[in-house]
């Protein structure tokens, strides 16, 4: 089984929380945070944006650092939310359990 390192995913979201009592003036992370969801949530979906065209360059190495920024502003958008990563793994497990076809047939219709 490859190692995947989430233990430092797990330490960067415990990192983000801490930060949130230092002053927004020496920390971006507390500073995103203080700008509230909305502004995380942009920051979010701009990383996605970025990561996806890294991609379609197919630049492994744009990929990754685009990724990393991704997954990190993802992290900050979890915790402006108040959601924990652990309750994003756990759905994750459970998931796990069923196919993805099944899984998705089983989400709620909007």
């Amino acid at each position: 089984m490859t190692d995947h390192r989430l233990d430092i995913l797990a330490a960067l979201a415990d990192e983000i929380t801490a930060r949130k009592a230092v002053s927004p003036d020496q920390s971006y992370t507390a500073k995103l945070l203080t700008q509230g969801v909305e502004k995380c949530a942009k920051k979010l979906g701009e990383e996605a944006v970025e990561t996806a065209l890294a991609a379609v360059l197919r630049d492994k190495a744009h990929i990754t650092s685009e990724a990393a920024d991704l997954l990190y502003h993802l992290l900050v958008l979890l915790e402006a939310s108040g959601v924990a990563l652990a309750d994003v793994m756990a759905e994750l497990a459970r998931r796990k359990a069923m196919s993805g076809l099944a899984e998705k047939a089983a989400r709620p219709k909007d």
